[in-house]
């Protein structure tokens, strides 16, 4: 977790409250009406345009088949009135898809922006443990490809797929003006091979998937690299992962491949059959003329609609086969991003009230879902304001405390109170609001040094961020960076040494406000002259709060109310430093290894 106020904060505060609910369903086609349905009008008005644009397309080549019925029969007065209608026809065409194309250019892209904020929004309420077992560039990836397979899927289906169908239903009934047994045949022989086309679609998805899943593998494996890029020079290993990276992109490009060669043996399919319905509608039209029941001009017509019938159908099929890769891609991504969360807030969950900071933990049980066991009828009551350090073994469940009063983790019976509220009724964001986290490993953003301080409190005012980076020691070396308070601090804040990103970790806890403070190893990875100022700063930051705090150097401990030492999931002893330094037990053994005891000599003589 994050060294800084555990604040599920406001970040998710600036969506704007007619923000789309979470898909209740997880198919894709349902997910995407999920969105269209939140800017409905819009889309109507690109759907109407469609038709429009599309009638008039098919209706012009009616028109043109009265021009020329008009132009057989040499009739001078129409000739112009024919003209008139067919010009009007091509003007509205136009027009009408520039109308849906401006319309969706705003629709479409705020559909994306929709997509990635419920995603966003929703991977962040997952657990801690989600996270752990999944790659950030993976996930990353997926919202971003995502929001962009449901702009090409709209697009596509807007585009490539709507107008086809509306022209070949058009373009069917018209040819029932010239016959009937000729739209009749043909509106069966092309339902049949939609169907066919289709259903032979559909069994491209494994293939499909297999290649969004190893697309997002090597998006993973990018991101997880360019992060470690310091770690892969120390170890001379660029040739390794070159090596590894290049594998990963050629299984990838294998599975696009395969996906590929399926989607073009649909195309073959399809143009083959086209190709033999059109020639066949064409020789009917002839025969028809030849008998004298059609007209020239109905001739142009079946020849004209009879190319809009094969253009629409392979555009159809065409656009079909590419829906049917992104709708896959889509599905991956849905599976791996709209999982429930592991820790929702109770329905009637409700915020925590009036803080001051009493914790109890009661006949507490917890063990991790590897079936682990780390606590074990655990009880511990904190008075508010008290500073009370939790020492022992690795592995005896110290850590897990801190888990369990941030709700990181669900206890299996028993339970956890802040001042007599149950943690597990309170809504998180009140909780996070309540309790400051200073943890070893500091998390940054790669923002600025000011950006990152504020992150304990966005509402804070420039004088309180300085005022907060003075109390934690801060100002000295923020002055000597070269753009001060703006200077950007890195990825994870690499470019500042180790005390320096605790110190900026404690001045955004300064911000908080919160009246409990977690420390969690604040100090252990630090140099002598390090650890001096940051805990100098420390000190200044557990004044008024409650503090529990996880410590390796049992020196950090020694002006604090309590100590609580545990083992193996208990508390074996439990008193004040002065108390339990000359006790016999597991914490003089642990002093003893640090030599404090013999420093403690030294000094006295």
């Amino acid at each position: 977790m994050s060294s800084a106020c555990a604040v599920l904060e406001s970040e998710m505060d600036a969506i704007p409250a007619a923000e789309p609910a979470l898909p209740v369903s997880r198919r894709p086609v349902m997910v995407i009406l999920s969105f269209v349905r939140r800017r409905w009008i819009a889309h109507t008005v690109i759907l109407l345009a469609v038709l429009a644009a599309v009638g008039c397309s098919v209706g012009s080549q009616y028109a043109v088949k009265q021009l020329v019925d008009v132009l057989s029969a040499a009739d001078k007065t129409a000739v112009w009135s024919a003209f008139a209608v067919l010009a009007g026809l091509i003007a509205a065409d136009n027009l009408m898809w520039r109308v849906g194309g401006w319309q969706a250019a705003r629709s479409f892209v705020a559909v994306t922006g929709d997509v990635r904020r419920v995603l966003f929004g929703h991977l962040l309420g997952h657990a801690p443990a989600y996270f752990a077992d999944r790659r950030p560039g993976m996930l990353a990836g997926r919202i971003s490809a995502t929001g962009q397979s449901i702009f090409k899927i709209e697009s596509t289906f807007t585009w490539n797929v709507l107008p086809p169908c509306i022209a070949v239903t058009f373009s069917i009934a018209l040819l029932a003006s010239v016959d009937v047994a000729l739209a009749g045949v043909l509106a069966v022989i092309s339902a049949l091979l939609c169907l066919v086309v289709m259903r032979f679609a559909a069994g491209g998805n494994a293939l499909h998937r297999d290649y969004a899943v190893k697309a997002a593998v090597v998006d993973g494996d990018l991101v997880d690299v360019i992060n470690n890029a310091s770690l892969v020079r120390a170890f001379a290993a660029l040739r390794r992962e070159r090596r590894r990276f290049a594998a990963g992109v050629a299984e990838e490009m294998t599975a696009r491949t395969a996906s590929l060669h399926y989607l073009e043996k649909l195309r073959i399919f399809h143009a083959l059959s086209t190709a033999l319905l059109t020639a066949g509608m064409l020789g009917w039209a002839i025969w028809l003329w030849q008998r004298g029941q059609a007209s020239a001009g109905d001739v142009v017509l079946v020849t004209t609609l009879g190319f809009t019938i094969l253009h629409g159908t392979r555009d159809l099929a065409v656009a079909l086969v590419d829906m049917v890769q992104d709708l896959a891609r889509l599905a991956e991504a849905i599976e791996a991003l709209l999982l429930p969360h592991d820790l929702p807030d109770a329905e009637d969950a409700r915020p925590l009230r009036l803080p001051r900071g009493e914790i109890t933990l009661e006949a507490v049980d917890f063990a991790y879902p590897d079936g682990r066991a780390v606590l074990a009828d655990f009880n511990l009551k904190i008075e508010a304001g008290s500073r009370v350090g939790l020492v022992g073994r690795s592995g005896s469940g110290k850590s897990t405390v801190l888990a369990l009063l941030q709700r990181l983790r669900d206890v299996d019976a028993g339970r956890v109170r802040i001042d007599g509220q149950d943690v597990g009724e309170l809504t998180q964001t009140s909780l996070a609001r309540a309790v400051a986290v200073v943890s070893q490993d500091v998390l940054l953003f790669h923002r600025s040094v000011l950006e990152n301080i504020r992150y304990g409190n966005p509402a804070a005012s420039d004088a309180e961020v300085l005022a907060a980076a003075d109390a934690a020691g801060c100002s000295g070396f923020i002055a000597d960076l070269p753009q001060g308070y703006d200077t950007l601090v890195g990825d994870r804040g690499v470019k500042l040494s180790g005390g320096q990103r605790q110190r900026l970790a404690i001045a955004r806890a300064f911000l908080c406000q919160a009246p409990g403070l977690l420390l969690d190893e604040a100090t252990s990875a630090l140099d002598s002259e390090s650890e001096h100022m940051v805990q100098a700063a420390l000190t200044r930051l557990m004044q008024g709060r409650t503090v529990i705090t996880v410590a390796h150097r049992l020196s950090t401990l020694r002006d604090f109310d309590r100590i609580v030492v545990m083992d193996r999931g208990r508390i074996v002893q439990d008193g004040s430093p002065a108390e339990l330094e000359n006790r016999p037990g597991l914490y003089h053994d642990l002093l003893r290894r640090q030599g404090l005891h013999v420093l403690d000599a030294a000094v006295a003589a």
